[in-house]
């Protein structure tokens, strides 16, 4: 299962595993330790990761004690995350620099802060689809 999913340690490849698998592999669920994983990866504390996930954090420290795997919604959040921070070093050339676009106004995404989309499976994909844009000559 997690062997098919871009690690948050590599070097950024290939921006996408996929609709498909990103689907399959969340419908499964991932384990929570992955979870904590990308979201460091991406610099991102738990507390902000509690909230994307809509989870308590007390919620993901018990997940993590009795080695849960996410459920697929939240699960699903995660493998996005992970994509973002793929194609967001790809864009920008690092994470550092990725996030420090995600938590400013993005003209792209009508004046509003990328990072506040997070919360959604959509608001991610307007991330993206933002990241794209940038990354084909639209500086937002």
């Amino acid at each position: 299962m997690e062997g098919n999913i871009k690690q948050p340690k590599k070097k950024p490849g290939k921006p996408s595993i996929g609709n498909f698998s990103l689907v399959m592999n969340a419908q499964k669920g991932i384990g929570i330790d992955l979870a904590f994983e990308i979201a460091e990866s991406l610099l991102i504390s738990n507390e902000e990761l509690s909230q994307i996930l809509h989870l308590t954090a007390k919620t993901l420290r018990n997940y993590q004690k009795e080695n849960k795997n996410l459920n697929p919604i939240a699960s699903e959040q995660v493998l996005k995350l992970n994509e973002l921070r793929i194609r967001g070093e790809q864009v920008f050339g690092s994470v550092e620099a990725f996030m420090r676009w995600m938590k400013k106004p993005a003209f792209g995404l009508d004046g509003r802060v990328p990072f506040h989309f997070l919360q959604t499976s959509g608001g991610m994909d307007l991330i993206m689809e933002e990241l794209e844009a940038i990354a084909h000559g639209d500086f937002s």
